[in-house]
């Protein structure tokens, strides 16, 4: 902390007062720094004073309303606010004020599921209902819920160029983007998340920034021309004014849990930041989010997306880990996806039959140091291990959706019975299983990225970027097209009947079945996975019942020797067609493209 305590403040601009606002900004790129208030058609300056590391403050009084304002570089660049709260004129506007303190919170008696135990539902807000905001979301929870979820992921949500993007082109990481609802709209919605009996898991984007609309440069070394990322200008972690970029970004993950009240964060592409100091600052963040947690009395988890297959991301920071309570395992997906579709290009070309599905149903990654092809070395790490419970696994998402030629989702990839075994496979894993909206009723609507830029050159350049690298001359799926955009909305009318509805009622069985058996994915399961042909069964040995899901793969049926017997069983789901009668003790018939799951009590299966 600063000896003055500057650092003690909040960035950005903060109530202090009944009709005060103190403004703080790290700009030690410009000597001087004012701050312009606009207020009643009028813009007033206030200096600011310099304080230690390169950081301006200053308080402003008789401000009855959150203030829109701007910063004033060597009384020549006037900019936005590079911490803004709350940008309602856009990214290219000035910034606004917002207090957190003005929300009722009614979720005081708000528990969130334990991750190991929790159903994970990641949406996009702009595409999630016709409306695009949070509070047409809200209006779908009792849906989410009916089904079995426990914890829902928005997409990132902060501030971006226009009225459409993924949400991974934000300019200003901590304002909430307005043409979804601002700020308040989204403390409303993770309220509502929580009357509901719902966790909020947000997404974040600590790795680059995006395009277009961002301030940063002007203000200070954000970013570092050290490394670089697919995405854009790497984030400075690890250079000179490091330090301070660290505390823009571990108070951006805290002022999501304490001013939003959100249940975790799920971090982007960690394997694109890098930063070889020995406090890692990854550790860092996890270390401050949990603190706030702890502060608040409520765990708040820390999820990582890694394509490293490192296991000392979820090894706790005081063992030298990086902290993480889960990470993504893209190896159970492209392990599934490759069966299923029989796609070979890109990382796929790793993949392909059963086994590392296999690999990857017992020990999690598929690849512990064993060799790539994708890749052209080894990949992932025997050293350490990852437990099931520390896993989030998916068969789509809005990368493996999005970011193929035609952002086809899977039940449109390779047809419902293929798509049924997929839900099972995953939902009668011991993983924690994370559902892409929609998947859940089939949901036909491709995800395509797309983006609303004005730059010309840089849309431009988008368009071609995305062309050439899935080899279309011309984008029939263009990502500045508006048409894009709407044709990703989800058609709630599908679930309603037809192939729809019987993909939800599978899905809402599946999750029951999960709930009603937990020794399927409980931790210290005695579990042990085999195969035969392409029949992949998972027997599962807890304190109380033994569970046994069967996957058939193959083309004809196939049947499961259960061993001995297992007494009292109950086929709880059977197949892709209609269930037949109750199977003999000893073996279960196992349809085409089928899968069963049987539970008796602990003991019986020998």
């Amino acid at each position: 902390m600063s000896s003055d305590g500057t650092r003690s403040l909040p960035l950005g601009a903060s109530r202090t007062g009944p009709q005060q606002w103190t403004f703080v900004v790290w700009a030690p790129f410009a000597d001087r720094v004012d701050t312009a208030v606009i207020a009643d058609g009028a813009c007033a300056t206030r200096p600011m004073r310099a304080a230690a590391d390169g950081y301006f403050v200053t308080e402003v009084d008789s401000l009855a309303e959150p203030p829109a304002y701007r910063f004033v570089l060597d009384g020549r660049r006037e900019l936005a606010d590079p911490a803004s709260r709350w940008q309602p004129s856009g990214v290219f506007g000035p910034s606004r004020g917002f207090d957190p303190e003005g929300f009722a919170w009614t979720d005081d008696d708000f528990t969130a599921t334990p991750l190991s135990d929790a159903v994970i539902y990641e949406l996009h807000v702009g595409t999630f209902t016709a409306a695009g905001t949070f509070d047409a979301a809200i209006d779908r929870l009792d849906d989410l819920v009916a089904l079995g979820v426990t914890a829902v992921e928005p997409m990132p949500i902060n501030a971006f160029p226009g009225e459409r993007n993924w949400g991974y082109d934000g300019a200003f990481p901590f304002a909430v983007q307005d043409s979804y609802g601002g700020p308040t709209g989204f403390q409303r919605f993770v309220d509502s998340c929580h009357a509901k009996g719902l966790a909020v898991y947000l997404d974040v984007v600590y790795n680059h920034l995006g395009p277009e609309g961002v301030v940063h440069r002007e203000y200070g070394p954000y970013f570092t021309e050290a490394y670089t990322t697919p995405w854009g200008a790497a984030m400075n972690f690890s250079e000179a004014g490091s330090d301070e970029v660290r505390r823009y970004f571990c108070d951006n993950a805290v002022m999501w849990c304490r001013d939003f009240h959100v249940d975790g964060l799920r971090a982007d592409a960690i394997h694109g930041i890098v930063d070889p100091t020995a406090s890692p600052f990854l550790r860092e963040l996890t270390d401050a989010v949990h603190a706030v947690g702890a502060a608040r009395g409520r765990e708040v988890v820390m999820i990582a997306e890694s394509a490293d297959n490192n296991p000392s991301v979820v090894v706790p920071a005081r063992d030298g880990g990086l902290g993480f309570d889960a990470q993504w395992n893209d190896d159970f997906h492209h392990a599934l996806h490759a069966v299923l579709t029989g796609e070979r290009d890109g990382y796929y070309a790793d993949f392909g039959g059963l086994g590392l599905l296999e690999r990857s149903l017992r020990d999690g990654f598929a690849f512990r140091g064993e060799y790539s092809v994708f890749r052209g070395r080894r990949h992932g790490s025997l050293v350490g291990s990852v437990a099931n419970q520390q896993l989030v696994c998916y068969t789509q998402d809005h990368d493996q959706v999005g970011n193929r030629a035609g952002a086809e989702r899977l039940s449109a990839l390779v047809g419902l019975p293929k798509a049924r075994l997929a839900a099972a496979v995953l939902l009668l894993s011991p993983f924690v299983p994370m559902l892409f909206m929609g998947e859940e009723y089939a949901e036909q609507a491709p995800f395509p990225y797309f983006v609303d830029h004005s730059d010309p050159a840089l849309l431009r350049a988008v368009r071609e970027g995305r062309a050439e690298e899935f080899g279309r001359e011309a984008d029939r799926l263009d990502p500045g097209a508006e048409a894009t955009f709407t044709a990703a909305r989800l058609d709630w009318e599908r679930r309603s009947s037809g192939d729809g509805a019987a993909m939800l009622a599978l899905y809402r069985d599946l999750l029951a079945a999960r709930r009603d058996h937990p020794t399927l994915h409980a931790a210290g399961t005695e579990r042990v996975v085999e195969r035969v042909g392409d029949l992949v069964t998972v027997t599962s040995r807890g304190a109380d019942e033994t569970t046994v899901a069967a996957f058939n793969f193959g083309a004809i049926a196939a049947r499961v020797e259960i061993g001995n017997s297992l007494e009292e069983a109950v086929v709880v789901i059977e197949g892709n067609d209609e269930p037949g009668d109750r199977p003999a003790a000893d073996a279960v018939a196992v349809g085409s493209m089928g899968f069963a799951l049987l539970a008796g009590r602990q003991g019986a299966a020998q």
